[in-house]
């Protein structure tokens, strides 16, 4: 017998501002199903989840959801006007018998019932539209990025919440592991259309690159087979004109065919450029102390930070690693202790907040007004990376286009946001970066440029993230702030981490599943080498640095061997000498360092 579907959209089709965000798509979502919901900002998932809820109605299509099934959805910016509290929001529509269910996903998700709506910051609205969807417990739950301004373990609460339901539910999400953890099937929206498999998120970058190189082969192919039926009708026309009109009329199909094809969304073309080589020894904190009334940051704290070194700081929302982090950074004085900064540090900052941003500014005027990027005389042009470039012209290359310039801040979904803040920091040169929150709301493509660029980075960074993949992928060393001025300092990443404090990290609860393999005890042990973590993941990292910079050097030895490149462009020759001496130096500084590890290592 033939399941009844919990919800059926047939042939819909959507357009705002005369632009159509989808044509006559359909989908259907089954009892169990577990679906990830994917695809790039602005692709339209969010929209589409409306229309899934019922609150967007489609222009043309049918939306069809059968007696007796009950949905439930929690948006990204939920309405509690008229309500006084949080707990009073989350309560609407369930019986008072029912309060229990409210409490339990408060304490999970970390809210606090009795705080006034006023007063609540925008990540407190959101935990209690997640708690009032989970103590409905509805049939069908649509779920719009619900892990944002969670902290790892109310990540972790949600995720085995949702593992024990036998409800359906659908996913928008940008937490890798979160979606893998979670999904046996996969929706992916690409320019208005929804494919579906029936895998998990594990498969999906896999199905997405196949797809996508499928598309190229089938391009490539129309184009020679337009450009052979092209020739044929320019040598040969008027001579077959009558018996052969219709070969000219299937050309013209052709090419109306392969004009129709929708081109894929370009990445975002960010880069990182690293400023002046700081000191060796970047930040130097020892014994800090630092109380807030009866709340204790951290207590005979010390930490060493390395040039190169990717720091990464967990914990749950609250217990201080934002203030943590300024303290290092020497923006916030200790109550004991000291914090030694190294020499020649440029940082570059990422706020969470995204206060660097106004609003009721556009993105032109945000870019431009910044005091450090704006050209004297030139309105329509900002400083990057040292030289000038056009406003829009640098906006398309993080996916916006002119008519975004103009508009206000205020207009951007969280994830364009995200990009915007990354723009501008991305403009400057720098050393040391501070990215508190980076990877909220970025989808994961763009995620994965930003971790790319951060393994080429020649500078330092401090990381704050929920998101436990970008941590294993991104960080070095990991301190973890878990309350009451306890903040202990672990080699790796998040997996890492938990390994060392001996918890089940998430791979090694994916090993349960797996077939068996020999036993842990059997496994043999870690040879000792005589150096640290962070020495060792030097060591490993320095044949391709060393490598890289060779490149570099030919490249440029070979530009500047054009006899003409001094008379006839003297400031790119001048650019050319300064960087091939600061190349030729890190070469001869990543070889020393090379040679006196690998000495370590074996006398280890």
């Amino acid at each position: 017998m033939a399941l009844v579907p919990l919800l059926q959209i047939n042939d819909i089709s959507l357009t705002f501002g005369g632009e159509p965000v989808f044509h006559e798509l359909s989908l259907v979502v089954q009892p169990g199903d577990r679906v990830a919901l994917v695809g790039r900002n602005g692709s339209g998932k969010s929209t589409l989840m409306k229309v899934m809820a019922g609150l967007v109605e489609p222009d043309h299509g049918d939306r069809i959801v059968p007696p007796g099934i009950s949905t439930g959805y929690m948006e990204q910016d939920p309405d509690l006007t008229g309500f006084a509290t949080l707990g009073e929001y989350a309560m609407h529509g369930l019986d008072p018998s029912e309060l229990y269910k409210v409490e339990r996903a408060g304490e999970g998700l970390k809210f606090d019932p009795d705080r006034p709506v006023g007063t609540a910051s925008g990540g407190e609205r959101r935990r209690a539209a997640l708690a009032r969807l989970m103590a409905q417990d509805p049939d069908l739950m649509l779920l719009d990025e619900p892990t944002n301004h969670l902290d790892i373990e109310a990540i972790g609460w949600l995720e085995d919440e949702l593992k024990r339901t036998r409800k359906g539910f659908v996913l928008i999400s940008h937490d890798r592991r979160f979606l893998s953890e979670l999904t046996r099937a996969t929706l992916w929206i690409d320019r208005g259309q929804v494919r579906r498999q029936e895998k998990g998120f594990d498969a999906f970058e896999a199905w997405r690159d196949k797809t996508w190189e499928d598309e190229d082969l089938q391009r490539h192919k129309m184009d020679r087979k337009i450009k052979s039926e092209a020739r044929w009708a320019v040598e040969g026309i008027s001579a077959r004109r009558k018996r052969n009109m219709g070969r000219v009329r299937a050309l013209q199909d052709l090419r109306s065919e392969r004009a129709a094809m929708i081109r894929r969304q370009d990445t975002a073309a960010m880069e990182l450029a690293s400023g002046p080589k700081s000191g060796r020894k970047v930040i130097e904190a020892t014994g800090l102390t630092k109380t807030f009334g009866d709340t204790t940051i951290v207590r005979n704290f010390s930490l060493t930070v390395q040039r190169g070194d990717r720091v990464a700081f967990v914990g749950p929302n609250g217990v201080g690693k934002t203030t943590l982090i300024r303290m290092l950074m020497g923006e916030i004085e200790p109550d004991a202790g000291t914090v030694k900064l190294g020499t020649n540090l440029v940082p570059a900052v990422f706020d969470q907040t995204r206060a660097q941003l106004n609003d009721d500014l556009t993105l032109w005027e945000n870019l431009t007004g910044d005091p450090e990027m704006r050209v004297s005389g030139k309105a329509d042009q900002i400083m990057v990376r040292g030289a000038p470039k056009h406003v829009v012209g640098y906006l398309k290359e993080f996916l916006f286009d002119e008519r975004q310039a103009r508009a206000p801040v205020r207009s951007l979904s969280g994830g364009e946001k995200a990009r915007l803040l990354l723009a501008r920091i991305m403009a400057r040169e720098s050393n040391l970066l501070v990215l508190d929150e980076p990877t909220n709301d970025l989808d994961v493509e763009t995620l994965d440029l930003l971790q790319d660029l951060l393994g080429e980075y020649d500078g330092t960074v401090l990381l704050i993230s929920h998101d436990r993949d970008f941590l294993d992928r991104v960080a070095s060393t990991t301190v973890a702030m878990e309350g009451r001025g306890r903040a202990t300092v672990y080699a790796g990443g998040w997996s890492d981490y938990r390994a060392q404090r001996g918890e089940d990290a998430p791979e090694a609860t994916a090993a349960k599943s797996a077939p068996k393999a020999a036993p842990k005890a059997a496994a043999a042990p870690k040879q000792k080498t005589g150096l640290s973590f962070t020495e060792k993941h030097r060591l490993d990292e320095l044949p391709a640095e060393i490598d890289r910079l060779t490149a570099e050097i030919a490249k440029l030895e070979e530009l500047m061997a054009d006899p003409d490149l001094f008379t006839r462009e003297p400031v790119k020759f001048k650019k050319a000498s300064e960087a091939l001496v600061a190349r030729q130096t890190a070469l001869a500084e990543a070889e020393d360092l090379w040679l006196e590890l690998s000495e370590k290592a074996e006398a280890g």
